[in-house]
């Protein structure tokens, strides 16, 4: 079937993806008829999967009863200690059991939550509270540890709670205190969420991107936003079995390994809103080990896994892969990089699985695009045609549309297309453009409409999975005092896609190494932005007439090694 005889099918009239038209900030967009309209009406649905296991970490291992449990808990302490509607909760921590209940205590109440990146260094993170004008912080332990020293940057936080911590200092309490442990959530009990009320344009996140210049950017998502992916995901699923011939199978749980962060909208929005809906099992790791997701995968028979095409290679590659049972294994599917061709093709040779892949952005909460089995398998250079509630264009540098084939800036809508970015009323105004976002990736679109992203214009490094802004590293090493000019490009690599290396220019009569720059960098910023690779020039960066430097000239200078 072509991709309009499938969405003729699927969207009709009383199916289960049809689409209506509404107003979503003066811009008539079509939504998903029947998606949750709050992500309260999202946890009062998961808590209907009962005893079902919702999520396993280690030794823990919680029911969706359990959670919602310690979510309704939470949320009543939170809206008892006066957190209001629009007030922003942050939320600081690895992959944790707590990590899902905080994020739905917070927004199921009104408020705003605030993921912050767990990478982070105590400045950037302490950025990220004060920008975001944070009331309320919720973290774990050693994203405290890296807070602490920089609270006074942080002025509107007044509640601390720390999850496992060992010990805590004065102006801090537990949250283990109000929910106890993971273990503890199925005796607490039984409540309700507070009622507060909800639309589905209310505003819900705050998800940080980093920008191309200055600090970071907090993107402004609704509730919207988010259950949208729900749709879009279970859509893309349901047309690869239609794409195939096959008839539509019955819902059914799965159980899927979530190894990216959750901090990520890939994670978070693409990920854990339609596993909560359709009552998937989430297992998170500690930290990411091949071997140990191959004990995973064989023990749990994990039906769903990936994250970002690096997961995938580094099991592909392992010489220990063969010991284990992995024939559960499904789909395994990634975004938020760029993946070889090759890696599609294996995935499916290697184990059976169908390969997967999708794009997004932080400013389109993660799925516009989605593409998955045969489709893929045929077109692995793509990353699929939109789903049926976006539209995507191709623009020259007026704004003018291109006509198909032609490559030019990628624009998307939608109703997953995030408010706007938070206190940023010009950033806002030049990226948001009547409901539409201005991504700033050069595309190109076929006659099916499939989307292949050709470059990036902005200066972005991908690095397996984690963006990294030139501007952001480039800063700093000029803040170093021997350095007068830098630039940071991506260099190719198998398993991560690229890396960050740098070009610079010393100051006359100055000197540097490699290793001192790389720790200056690693002093100030996430050890993944540290450049893997220095050259240094004896003369200052090529630039054009503009003054701007010639970064696709740099990069052979990194081919020889």
């Amino acid at each position: 079937m072509s991709l309009g005889e499938i969405e003729a099918t699927l969207c009709a009239p009383g199916q289960r993806f049809e689409m209506e038209t509404v107003e979503i900030r003066r811009v008539p967009t079509r939504v998903w008829k029947y998606a949750p309209a709050s992500l309260r009406v999202l946890a009062d649905h998961a808590r209907s999967h009962g005893q079902r296991l919702m999520t396993i970490y280690d030794d823990e291992r919680i029911s969706y009863d359990a959670w919602y449990r310690a979510v309704a808990t939470l949320a009543a302490e939170l809206h008892r200690r006066g957190v209001a509607k629009g007030d922003r909760v942050a939320l600081a921590m690895r992959n944790l059991p707590e990590w899902p209940v905080v994020f739905f205590a917070a927004t199921t109440i009104g408020a705003i939550c605030v993921p912050l990146n767990a990478w982070w260094t105590g400045p950037e993170l302490a950025y990220g509270l004060a920008n975001s004008g944070a009331s309320t912080l919720i973290s774990d332990a050693e994203r405290w540890d890296r807070i602490a020293p920089h609270r006074s940057e942080c002025p509107e936080l007044r509640t601390v709670l720390v999850s496992r911590a060992e010990s805590l200092e004065g102006g801090t309490e537990r949250l283990e205190d109000i929910i106890g442990t993971p273990h503890d959530w199925a005796g607490l009990p039984e409540a309700t969420i507070p009622d507060v009320e909800l639309s589905p344009d209310d505003p819900a996140t705050i998800f940080y991107t980093s920008g191309t210049t200055g600090h970071p950017k907090g993107a402004l998502g609704s509730h919207r936003n988010l259950t949208t992916n729900i749709f879009s995901t279970a859509y893309a699923a349901a047309r690869s079995v239609m794409r195939r011939g096959e008839e539509l199978p019955p819902p059914a749980p799965k159980v899927g390994l979530t190894v990216i962060p959750l901090f990520h909208v890939t994670a978070c929005s693409a990920g854990l809103m339609g596993q909560l809906f359709a009552g998937h099992t989430i297992i998170y790791m500690h930290r990411w080990d091949a071997v140990k997701a191959f004990e995973i995968i064989e023990r749990e028979k994990v039906n769903l896994a990936g994250g970002v095409p690096t997961i995938a290679w580094q099991m592909i590659e392992h010489p220990d892969r063969a010991k284990y049972d992995l024939s559960s294994l499904e789909s395994i599917s990634y975004g938020g990089a760029p993946a070889a061709p090759e890696l599609v093709r294996e995935i499916y040779e290697i184990f059976g699985a169908m390969p997967g892949n999708g794009w997004g952005m932080t400013e389109t909460m993660a799925t516009v695009t989605s593409h998955a089995g045969e489709d893929y398998l045929n077109r692995p250079e793509s990353c699929g045609p939109p789903v049926p509630v976006s539209d995507l264009k191709i623009t020259d540098d007026k704004g003018h549309t291109l006509p198909t084939g032609a490559v030019g800036e990628l624009w998307a809508r939608g109703p997953q297309i995030v408010m706007g970015y938070w206190n940023r009323p010009e950033a806002t105004a030049e990226t948001f453009v009547d409901g539409w976002v201005r991504t700033g990736d050069l595309a190109r679109l076929d006659e099916e409409g499939f989307c292949y992203i050709v470059d990036r214009a902005k200066d972005m490094v991908i690095r397996g999975g984690e963006n990294i802004y030139s501007s952001e590293v480039e800063n700093v090493l000029y803040d170093h005092p021997a350095v007068t000019d830098a630039a940071l490009i991506g260099i190719p690599h198998k398993t991560l896609g690229e890396e960050p290396a740098a070009v610079v220019h010393l100051a006359p009569g100055m000197s540097a190494s490699e290793q001192e720059l790389q720790d200056w960098v690693a002093d100030r910023l996430a050890k993944f932005k540290v450049p893997v690779k220095i050259v240094f020039l004896s003369e200052t960066l090529p630039r054009n007439a503009n003054g701007k430097i010639l970064k696709k000239d740099l990069g052979a200078l990194f081919e020889n090694g």
